[in-house]
């Protein structure tokens, strides 16, 4: 059960990362957009989505390098309240249910862990990533 917890919820965070990137950068053609305010920031976000995207295939000298990049800092940015939100859903399990029931007890601090867990690989891997691949390839 633990183990599939944890497969979904990281499963769950590559997703939304990978969405949320790919639905900034390719969501809006120039043919397609509409005369209005919405339309227009909606162009603006899409240009300062494919300038970082530039900035990140600049930096690192290749646009794979540049693309993973960018992944790994949008999944670092919105991993953050994904956690907290996951960490009191847990407390909540483990502190207010927990108290009558021991299992649900458990159940909380298992969750609590996973969220943790998940939290600080988001926040380490875009670390681990820059540091191999500038260390590595110079």
């Amino acid at each position: 059960m633990f183990k599939k917890i944890l497969m979904s919820v990281i499963i769950f965070v590559i997703l939304v990362g990978i969405l949320s990137i790919f639905s900034n950068v390719f969501a809006i053609t120039g043919n397609e957009v509409l005369n209005s305010t919405q339309a227009t920031e909606l162009v603006e976000m899409k240009e300062s989505a494919k300038g970082k995207l530039a900035e990140y295939i600049e930096k690192y000298g290749s646009n794979t390098y540049g693309v993973v990049a960018y992944v790994l800092n949008a999944i670092r940015i919105y991993s953050i309240p994904f956690c907290f939100i996951g960490i009191a859903i847990s407390s909540v399990f483990q502190f207010v249910l927990g108290i009558r029931k021991l299992d649900v007890r458990d159940k909380g601090f298992k969750l609590m862990y996973v969220f943790i867990t998940i939290g600080l690989i988001c926040q380490v891997l875009p670390l681990i990533f820059a540091i191999v691949v500038n260390g590595w390839r110079g």
